[in-house]
Protein backbone atom coordinates (compact mmCIF):
# COMPACT_ATOMS: atom_id res chain seq x y z
CA UNK A 1 0.00 0.00 0.00
CA UNK A 2 1.34 3.42 -0.99
CA UNK A 3 3.35 5.30 1.61
CA UNK A 4 2.53 8.37 -0.27
CA UNK A 5 -1.51 7.82 0.43
CA UNK A 6 -1.58 6.89 3.83
CA UNK A 7 0.06 9.31 5.46
CA UNK A 8 -1.98 11.64 6.53
CA UNK A 9 -3.14 9.05 8.17
CA UNK A 10 0.03 8.48 10.54
CA UNK A 11 0.10 12.41 10.78
CA UNK A 12 -2.91 12.68 12.51
CA UNK A 13 -1.66 9.74 15.30
CA UNK A 14 1.45 11.40 16.89
CA UNK A 15 0.39 12.06 20.41
CA UNK A 16 2.31 14.26 22.90
CA UNK A 17 3.64 11.83 26.08
CA UNK A 18 5.32 11.80 29.20
CA UNK A 19 7.63 9.25 29.77
CA UNK A 20 5.08 7.11 31.30
CA UNK A 21 2.39 7.62 28.74
CA UNK A 22 1.10 4.86 26.00
CA UNK A 23 1.10 6.65 22.77
CA UNK A 24 3.54 5.37 20.35
CA UNK A 25 5.55 7.93 18.21
CA UNK A 26 5.40 9.60 15.33
CA UNK A 27 3.18 6.88 13.96
CA UNK A 28 0.50 4.97 16.20
CA UNK A 29 -1.36 4.31 13.06
CA UNK A 30 1.55 4.05 10.09
CA UNK A 31 3.29 3.46 8.14
CA UNK A 32 1.07 1.03 6.92
CA UNK A 33 3.22 -0.94 4.45
CA UNK A 34 5.36 -3.67 5.22
CA UNK A 35 9.21 -2.84 6.06
CA UNK A 36 8.07 0.89 6.53
CA UNK A 37 10.02 2.99 9.16
CA UNK A 38 10.22 6.52 10.40
CA UNK A 39 11.83 8.69 12.60
CA UNK A 40 10.54 12.05 15.06
CA UNK A 41 12.24 14.49 17.22
CA UNK A 42 10.26 16.06 19.62
CA UNK A 43 10.59 18.68 22.65
CA UNK A 44 8.30 18.20 25.19
CA UNK A 45 8.16 21.07 28.44
CA UNK A 46 6.44 21.27 31.68
CA UNK A 47 6.75 22.43 35.60
CA UNK A 48 5.62 25.40 37.62
CA UNK A 49 5.97 27.43 41.22
CA UNK A 50 3.03 26.49 42.07
CA UNK A 51 2.37 24.44 45.24
CA UNK A 52 -0.33 22.13 45.84
CA UNK A 53 -1.83 20.50 49.12
CA UNK A 54 -4.92 18.27 47.75
CA UNK A 55 -6.50 20.10 44.75
CA UNK A 56 -5.97 23.64 46.98
CA UNK A 57 -3.10 26.32 46.42
CA UNK A 58 -0.48 27.18 49.09
CA UNK A 59 1.50 29.95 49.38
CA UNK A 60 5.05 29.48 47.87
CA UNK A 61 7.14 31.35 50.17
CA UNK A 62 10.12 29.57 49.77
CA UNK A 63 10.34 29.57 46.45
CA UNK A 64 9.92 25.79 45.33
CA UNK A 65 9.43 25.36 41.83
CA UNK A 66 9.90 22.34 39.67
CA UNK A 67 10.99 22.27 35.27
CA UNK A 68 11.19 19.53 33.30
CA UNK A 69 12.81 19.67 29.49
CA UNK A 70 12.22 16.86 27.44
CA UNK A 71 13.99 16.15 23.94
CA UNK A 72 12.59 12.72 22.39
CA UNK A 73 14.26 10.53 19.64
CA UNK A 74 11.64 8.18 18.60
CA UNK A 75 10.88 5.68 15.69
CA UNK A 76 9.18 2.73 14.37
CA UNK A 77 9.64 -0.19 12.43
CA UNK A 78 6.99 -2.25 10.50
CA UNK A 79 6.81 -5.69 9.49
CA UNK A 80 3.42 -5.79 7.88
CA UNK A 81 0.80 -3.40 8.77
CA UNK A 82 -0.59 -4.67 11.82
CA UNK A 83 2.34 -5.79 13.37
CA UNK A 84 5.48 -3.45 14.88
CA UNK A 85 8.13 -2.33 16.87
CA UNK A 86 8.77 0.82 18.37
CA UNK A 87 11.39 3.03 20.84
CA UNK A 88 11.59 6.34 22.43
CA UNK A 89 14.42 7.75 24.28
CA UNK A 90 14.22 11.58 25.70
CA UNK A 91 17.38 13.68 26.60
CA UNK A 92 16.36 15.43 29.95
CA UNK A 93 17.37 18.63 31.25
CA UNK A 94 14.89 19.11 35.22
CA UNK A 95 15.65 21.50 37.54
CA UNK A 96 13.43 22.09 41.13
CA UNK A 97 14.38 24.07 44.55
CA UNK A 98 13.27 21.69 46.90
CA UNK A 99 13.15 22.11 50.64
CA UNK A 100 16.15 20.04 52.14
CA UNK A 101 16.49 20.15 56.19
CA UNK A 102 13.64 23.24 55.87
CA UNK A 103 15.98 25.07 53.63
CA UNK A 104 15.23 25.93 50.01
CA UNK A 105 17.87 24.03 47.64
CA UNK A 106 18.61 24.73 44.01
CA UNK A 107 19.15 21.02 42.16
CA UNK A 108 19.76 20.20 38.35
CA UNK A 109 20.73 17.53 36.61
CA UNK A 110 20.63 15.95 32.62
CA UNK A 111 21.35 13.36 30.54
CA UNK A 112 19.58 10.15 29.21
CA UNK A 113 16.22 9.27 30.18
CA UNK A 114 15.28 5.80 30.12
CA UNK A 115 14.54 3.84 26.74
CA UNK A 116 11.03 2.72 25.96
CA UNK A 117 10.25 -0.58 24.08
CA UNK A 118 7.08 -1.62 22.37
CA UNK A 119 5.59 -3.60 20.22
CA UNK A 120 1.91 -2.16 18.84
CA UNK A 121 -0.40 -4.75 17.18
CA UNK A 122 -3.16 -3.70 15.63
CA UNK A 123 -6.48 -5.40 13.98
CA UNK A 124 -7.51 -2.86 11.00
CA UNK A 125 -11.47 -2.39 9.48
CA UNK A 126 -11.04 -0.32 5.93
CA UNK A 127 -14.37 0.52 4.05
CA UNK A 128 -13.76 2.89 1.63
CA UNK A 129 -12.88 6.13 2.23
CA UNK A 130 -13.18 5.16 6.26
CA UNK A 131 -10.64 3.16 8.19
CA UNK A 132 -10.22 2.33 12.02
CA UNK A 133 -8.25 -0.35 14.08
CA UNK A 134 -8.15 -1.72 17.43
CA UNK A 135 -4.94 -1.74 19.18
CA UNK A 136 -3.04 -3.82 22.16
CA UNK A 137 0.76 -2.42 23.08
CA UNK A 138 2.81 -4.42 25.33
CA UNK A 139 6.03 -2.05 26.61
CA UNK A 140 8.67 -2.44 28.41
CA UNK A 141 10.72 0.58 29.88
CA UNK A 142 14.64 -0.01 30.74
CA UNK A 143 17.09 2.05 32.99
CA UNK A 144 19.27 4.42 30.60
CA UNK A 145 18.82 7.15 32.89
CA UNK A 146 21.04 7.50 35.62
CA UNK A 147 19.41 7.40 39.01
CA UNK A 148 22.12 9.07 40.80
CA UNK A 149 22.46 12.11 43.03
CA UNK A 150 20.12 14.29 45.03
CA UNK A 151 17.58 14.79 41.81
CA UNK A 152 17.34 11.70 39.95
CA UNK A 153 16.79 11.05 35.93
CA UNK A 154 15.53 7.26 36.63
CA UNK A 155 15.09 5.16 39.61
CA UNK A 156 16.90 2.74 38.00
CA UNK A 157 13.70 0.15 38.08
CA UNK A 158 12.42 -2.20 35.02
CA UNK A 159 9.49 -1.23 33.87
CA UNK A 160 6.13 -2.90 32.08
CA UNK A 161 3.49 -1.24 30.63
CA UNK A 162 0.24 -2.26 28.67
CA UNK A 163 -2.22 -0.15 26.12
CA UNK A 164 -5.65 -0.65 24.68
CA UNK A 165 -6.18 1.62 22.05
CA UNK A 166 -9.34 2.45 19.17
CA UNK A 167 -8.43 5.12 16.42
CA UNK A 168 -10.78 5.79 13.45
CA UNK A 169 -11.06 8.29 10.47
CA UNK A 170 -13.61 8.61 8.19
CA UNK A 171 -16.58 10.94 6.39
CA UNK A 172 -19.50 11.22 8.64
CA UNK A 173 -20.31 14.96 6.78
CA UNK A 174 -19.82 14.16 3.28
CA UNK A 175 -16.53 12.98 0.92
CA UNK A 176 -16.29 16.44 0.29
CA UNK A 177 -16.02 17.57 3.80
CA UNK A 178 -13.78 17.69 6.29
CA UNK A 179 -13.28 13.87 7.63
CA UNK A 180 -13.31 13.04 11.21
CA UNK A 181 -9.96 11.80 13.94
CA UNK A 182 -10.53 9.97 16.94
CA UNK A 183 -8.81 8.22 19.22
CA UNK A 184 -9.28 6.47 22.63
CA UNK A 185 -6.12 5.41 24.39
CA UNK A 186 -6.27 3.34 27.74
CA UNK A 187 -3.06 2.03 29.48
CA UNK A 188 -1.77 1.29 32.59
CA UNK A 189 2.48 1.23 33.97
CA UNK A 190 3.53 -1.07 36.48
CA UNK A 191 6.59 0.72 37.90
CA UNK A 192 9.16 -1.36 39.92
CA UNK A 193 11.47 -0.78 42.83
CA UNK A 194 15.29 0.19 41.08
CA UNK A 195 18.20 1.55 42.62
CA UNK A 196 18.66 2.59 46.40
CA UNK A 197 14.81 1.19 46.87
CA UNK A 198 13.89 3.82 44.83
CA UNK A 199 10.03 3.16 43.51
CA UNK A 200 7.66 5.22 41.50
CA UNK A 201 4.04 4.55 41.38
CA UNK A 202 1.89 3.00 39.23
CA UNK A 203 0.38 4.93 36.71
CA UNK A 204 -2.99 4.61 34.88
CA UNK A 205 -4.05 7.02 32.45
CA UNK A 206 -6.74 7.97 29.46
CA UNK A 207 -5.84 10.06 26.47
CA UNK A 208 -8.72 11.20 23.77
CA UNK A 209 -7.92 12.82 20.40
CA UNK A 210 -10.89 14.36 18.84
CA UNK A 211 -10.39 16.58 15.51
CA UNK A 212 -10.89 17.45 11.80
CA UNK A 213 -8.83 17.06 8.61
CA UNK A 214 -10.01 20.46 6.80
CA UNK A 215 -7.31 20.64 4.25
CA UNK A 216 -5.75 18.03 2.06
CA UNK A 217 -3.81 18.47 -1.39
CA UNK A 218 -3.72 15.37 -3.40
CA UNK A 219 -1.04 16.87 -5.61
CA UNK A 220 1.57 17.81 -2.98
CA UNK A 221 0.46 15.40 -0.85
CA UNK A 222 -0.23 18.25 2.34
CA UNK A 223 -2.57 19.37 4.38
CA UNK A 224 -3.55 20.05 7.76
CA UNK A 225 -5.47 19.03 10.97
CA UNK A 226 -6.99 20.28 13.41
CA UNK A 227 -7.51 18.27 16.67
CA UNK A 228 -8.33 19.10 20.41
CA UNK A 229 -6.61 16.31 23.15
CA UNK A 230 -7.88 15.47 26.86
CA UNK A 231 -4.89 13.45 28.88
CA UNK A 232 -6.06 11.90 32.41
CA UNK A 233 -3.81 10.66 34.78
CA UNK A 234 -3.82 8.66 37.78
CA UNK A 235 -0.59 8.54 39.41
CA UNK A 236 0.26 5.85 42.47
CA UNK A 237 2.99 8.29 44.86
CA UNK A 238 6.16 7.42 44.94
CA UNK A 239 7.84 5.87 48.22
CA UNK A 240 10.21 8.01 50.37
CA UNK A 241 13.11 6.94 48.47
CA UNK A 242 12.34 8.17 45.45
CA UNK A 243 14.68 11.00 44.15
CA UNK A 244 13.14 11.53 40.65
CA UNK A 245 10.61 14.26 39.61
CA UNK A 246 7.43 11.47 40.40
CA UNK A 247 4.73 12.71 42.39
CA UNK A 248 1.37 11.29 43.21
CA UNK A 249 -2.30 12.22 42.34
CA UNK A 250 -4.99 12.71 39.49
CA UNK A 251 -4.69 15.31 37.05
CA UNK A 252 -6.21 16.37 33.48
CA UNK A 253 -4.74 18.85 31.10
CA UNK A 254 -6.98 19.33 27.76
CA UNK A 255 -5.74 21.80 25.14
CA UNK A 256 -5.59 22.69 21.33
CA UNK A 257 -3.61 20.43 18.72
CA UNK A 258 -1.76 21.31 14.72
CA UNK A 259 -0.72 19.40 12.61
CA UNK A 260 1.11 20.54 8.98
CA UNK A 261 2.37 17.63 6.72
CA UNK A 262 3.91 17.65 3.59
CA UNK A 263 5.30 14.73 1.61
CA UNK A 264 6.88 12.30 3.45
CA UNK A 265 7.41 15.04 6.77
CA UNK A 266 5.10 16.40 9.09
CA UNK A 267 5.20 18.84 12.01
CA UNK A 268 3.06 18.88 15.19
CA UNK A 269 2.63 21.31 17.73
CA UNK A 270 0.21 20.94 21.19
CA UNK A 271 -0.35 22.99 24.22
CA UNK A 272 -2.32 21.75 27.04
CA UNK A 273 -3.70 23.50 30.17
CA UNK A 274 -3.60 22.03 33.85
CA UNK A 275 -7.46 21.72 34.04
CA UNK A 276 -7.51 19.75 37.30
CA UNK A 277 -5.18 18.35 39.95
CA UNK A 278 -5.32 17.19 42.93
CA UNK A 279 -1.59 15.69 44.62
CA UNK A 280 -1.16 13.42 47.20
CA UNK A 281 -0.17 15.23 50.25
CA UNK A 282 1.97 18.22 49.33
CA UNK A 283 3.34 18.70 46.22
CA UNK A 284 4.30 21.22 43.25
CA UNK A 285 1.84 21.40 40.17
CA UNK A 286 2.63 19.86 36.60
CA UNK A 287 1.70 23.26 35.22
CA UNK A 288 0.89 23.65 32.12
CA UNK A 289 2.34 21.31 29.23
CA UNK A 290 4.08 22.77 25.70
CA UNK A 291 5.24 19.78 22.79
CA UNK A 292 6.93 20.45 19.66
CA UNK A 293 7.94 17.68 16.87
CA UNK A 294 8.73 16.76 13.15
CA UNK A 295 8.86 13.46 11.96
CA UNK A 296 9.75 11.82 8.60
CA UNK A 297 8.54 8.02 7.05
CA UNK A 298 10.87 6.13 4.50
Amino acid sequence: MSGRFLLPLFLVAVIAFESASAHQPVMDMAPRWNDGYGFQLRHESYGSGKLLAGSGELSNSNGLERHVNKTWLEGIYTFNPSKRITFKLPYVEQRRVALVDGQPVAQSNSGLGDLILAMPLKRYTNKGANTSNWGITPQIRLPTGSSSGDFAISDGSVDLGLSVSYSAEGFPFGKDKPSLYQLYDLFYWYNREGDDRMREGDVVGLDINLGLHPIHNNNTNSGMYLMWDVSARHTQAPNEFTRTTASGGKRVHSGPVLVLYRGNMMFRAEYKLALYEKVDGLSLSRGDEFTVGIGWTF
